[in-house]
């Protein structure tokens, strides 16, 4: 009996030896497959959000609303491809010329591509989909969510926080939803000196979407001053700033 269960036992070892390093490529292939594709993207805005969130939702129709009003101004808008919030800021593109990127993920439930995007890809690791969700964008919109959408601005806080992203702003949008969530992180994490004054406002949380349009504008104006300063107007990128500049 003992020998058998050596043998199962070096069996499975094998097996999660094999699936590692199957792993690694498919890893690989997510980040090429990401940075290929998603390169040369212009000005965009990353909206992020509950994929089960239905069509009468307010914060459906806000995100779709939003998403219009940025595309408007030239935006192009990124999501994580799915239902709910996600799909209404892909939908809110719909009669302008920018791209509206979905990066879906490969999952056993819930996780369908929605119908209004222009570009799209589909990632076997939250983690490479991530990267991506965040690479390219120059701010960050989080609407009500569950555990993926309260992950992701959790990393978002964190890369600005630490400094491994410049010059993107996170805006939450939801008084009523988050309140309590700032709430307990100035009462918990910043009274108890986790994070500083600075860390928490980070997090701006709003309703107005006017003013998250406004907030993004001006940021533009900053990334355009700062690729100026370190002489990056030769750029594809700063090219394409410049032209929603004007």
């Amino acid at each position: 009996m003992k020998n058998r269960d050596n043998e199962l036992s070096k069996k499975y070892i094998k097996e999660i030896k094999s699936a590692d390093v199957w792993s690694v490529f498919k890893i690989i292939a997510d980040f090429v497959k990401g940075f290929d594709e998603l390169g040369d993207l212009g000005p965009t805005v990353t909206i992020f959000g509950s994929a089960r969130t239905d069509k009468e939702n307010i914060y459906y129709k806000k995100a779709c609303d939003l998403s219009g009003m940025l595309a408007k101004e030239g935006f192009n808008i990124m999501t994580g491809g799915g239902p709910g919030i996600m799909e209404a800021a892909n939908r809110g593109t719909d009669k302008y010329e920018v791209e509206s990127i979905g990066l879906n993920i490969d999952l056993p439930f819930e996780q369908a591509l929605n119908p209004y995007t222009t570009k799209e890809l589909t990632f076997d690791y939250f983690f490479s989909r991530k990267v991506m969700l965040v690479k390219y964008s120059m701010a960050y919109v989080i609407f009500p969510g569950g555990y993926g959408t309260l992950d992701e601005l959790f990393e978002s806080l964190t890369l600005v926080q630490t400094k491994k992203v410049t010059g993107v702003k996170i805006f939450v949008v939801g008084n009523e939803f988050f309140q309590p969530l700032l709430d307990f992180i100035e009462s918990k994490l910043l009274r108890d000196g986790m994070i500083n004054r600075e860390d928490l406002e980070l997090i701006q949380l709003t309703d107005d979407l006017e003013y998250v349009v406004r907030e993004v504008k001006t940021s533009l104006i900053n990334q355009i001053e700062v690729l100026e300063d370190v002489g990056l107007k030769d750029t594809s990128y700063y090219k394409s700033l410049s032209r929603l500049k004007k």
